[in-house]
């Protein structure tokens, strides 16, 4: 089966929105490493992740899975931002480069007359 509608802009933008909520909760996760079951960083990311659950599967309705999925690439780029703003976590000319191409890949999938 073929779906031939194209995918809406609240299809992207729920899509994004969801690679948001998730890095957000794997970055919760990675705050609370080690902490035990109690730490409330634990808890907070999981509330994110299902939140980012929730919406990728809301977003799915309003497009098609070949442009959303690949939309979920999002959260490698937040998830730098995160390491590097909050984690002291170094960048490097790899890293920077391999942003530039995911943020490349998002805009030409995500784009167009999608």
């Amino acid at each position: 089966m073929t779906e031939k509608r194209s995918t809406s802009p609240l299809g992207i933008s729920l899509m994004v929105a969801a690679a948001f909520s998730t890095a957000t909760g794997q970055f919760f996760w990675k705050l609370a490493a080690g902490g035990g079951l109690f730490d409330w960083h634990l808890w907070v990311g999981f509330v994110f992740y299902g939140m980012g659950a929730v919406l990728m599967t809301v977003a799915f309705r309003f497009g098609r899975l070949s442009v959303l999925h690949p939309l979920l690439t999002l959260g490698y780029v937040i998830a730098l931002v995160y390491g590097v703003s909050f984690l002291d976590e170094p960048i490097s000319l790899t890293l920077v480069i391999g942003t530039v191409l995911i943020l490349a890949g998002v805009w030409l999938i995500g784009g167009d007359e999608h």
